[in-house]
């Protein structure tokens, strides 16, 4: 950060900031239920929501993008069965 306007010095630090929201999810392909998120998030599985006023949520980008690389991994390293 540039301390003498304290504004991000460049476009990383601003993205990292960016939200998603409930919609963003679904676009995504992230379709869990409400509950599911909230069951996940307690467990450490998914990232926390941040609440950004009265009911409304939403999640940071950066995390998200995290989380899906981490399932890609998974994915890699996992075996299913061959049906």
């Amino acid at each position: 950060m540039d301390q003498a306007t304290s504004k991000p010095n460049n476009l990383s630090d601003t993205s990292q900031k960016r939200l998603a929201t409930r919609a963003d999810l679904k676009r995504m392909g992230i379709t869990l239920s409400n509950t599911t998120l909230l069951r996940l998030e307690a467990r450490g599985r998914f990232p926390r929501r941040i609440r950004i006023g009265g009911t409304s949520v939403a999640w940071l980008m950066s995390e998200l993008n995290v989380w899906l690389s981490e399932r890609a991994e998974e994915r890699a390293r996992t075996h299913y069965a061959d049906y």
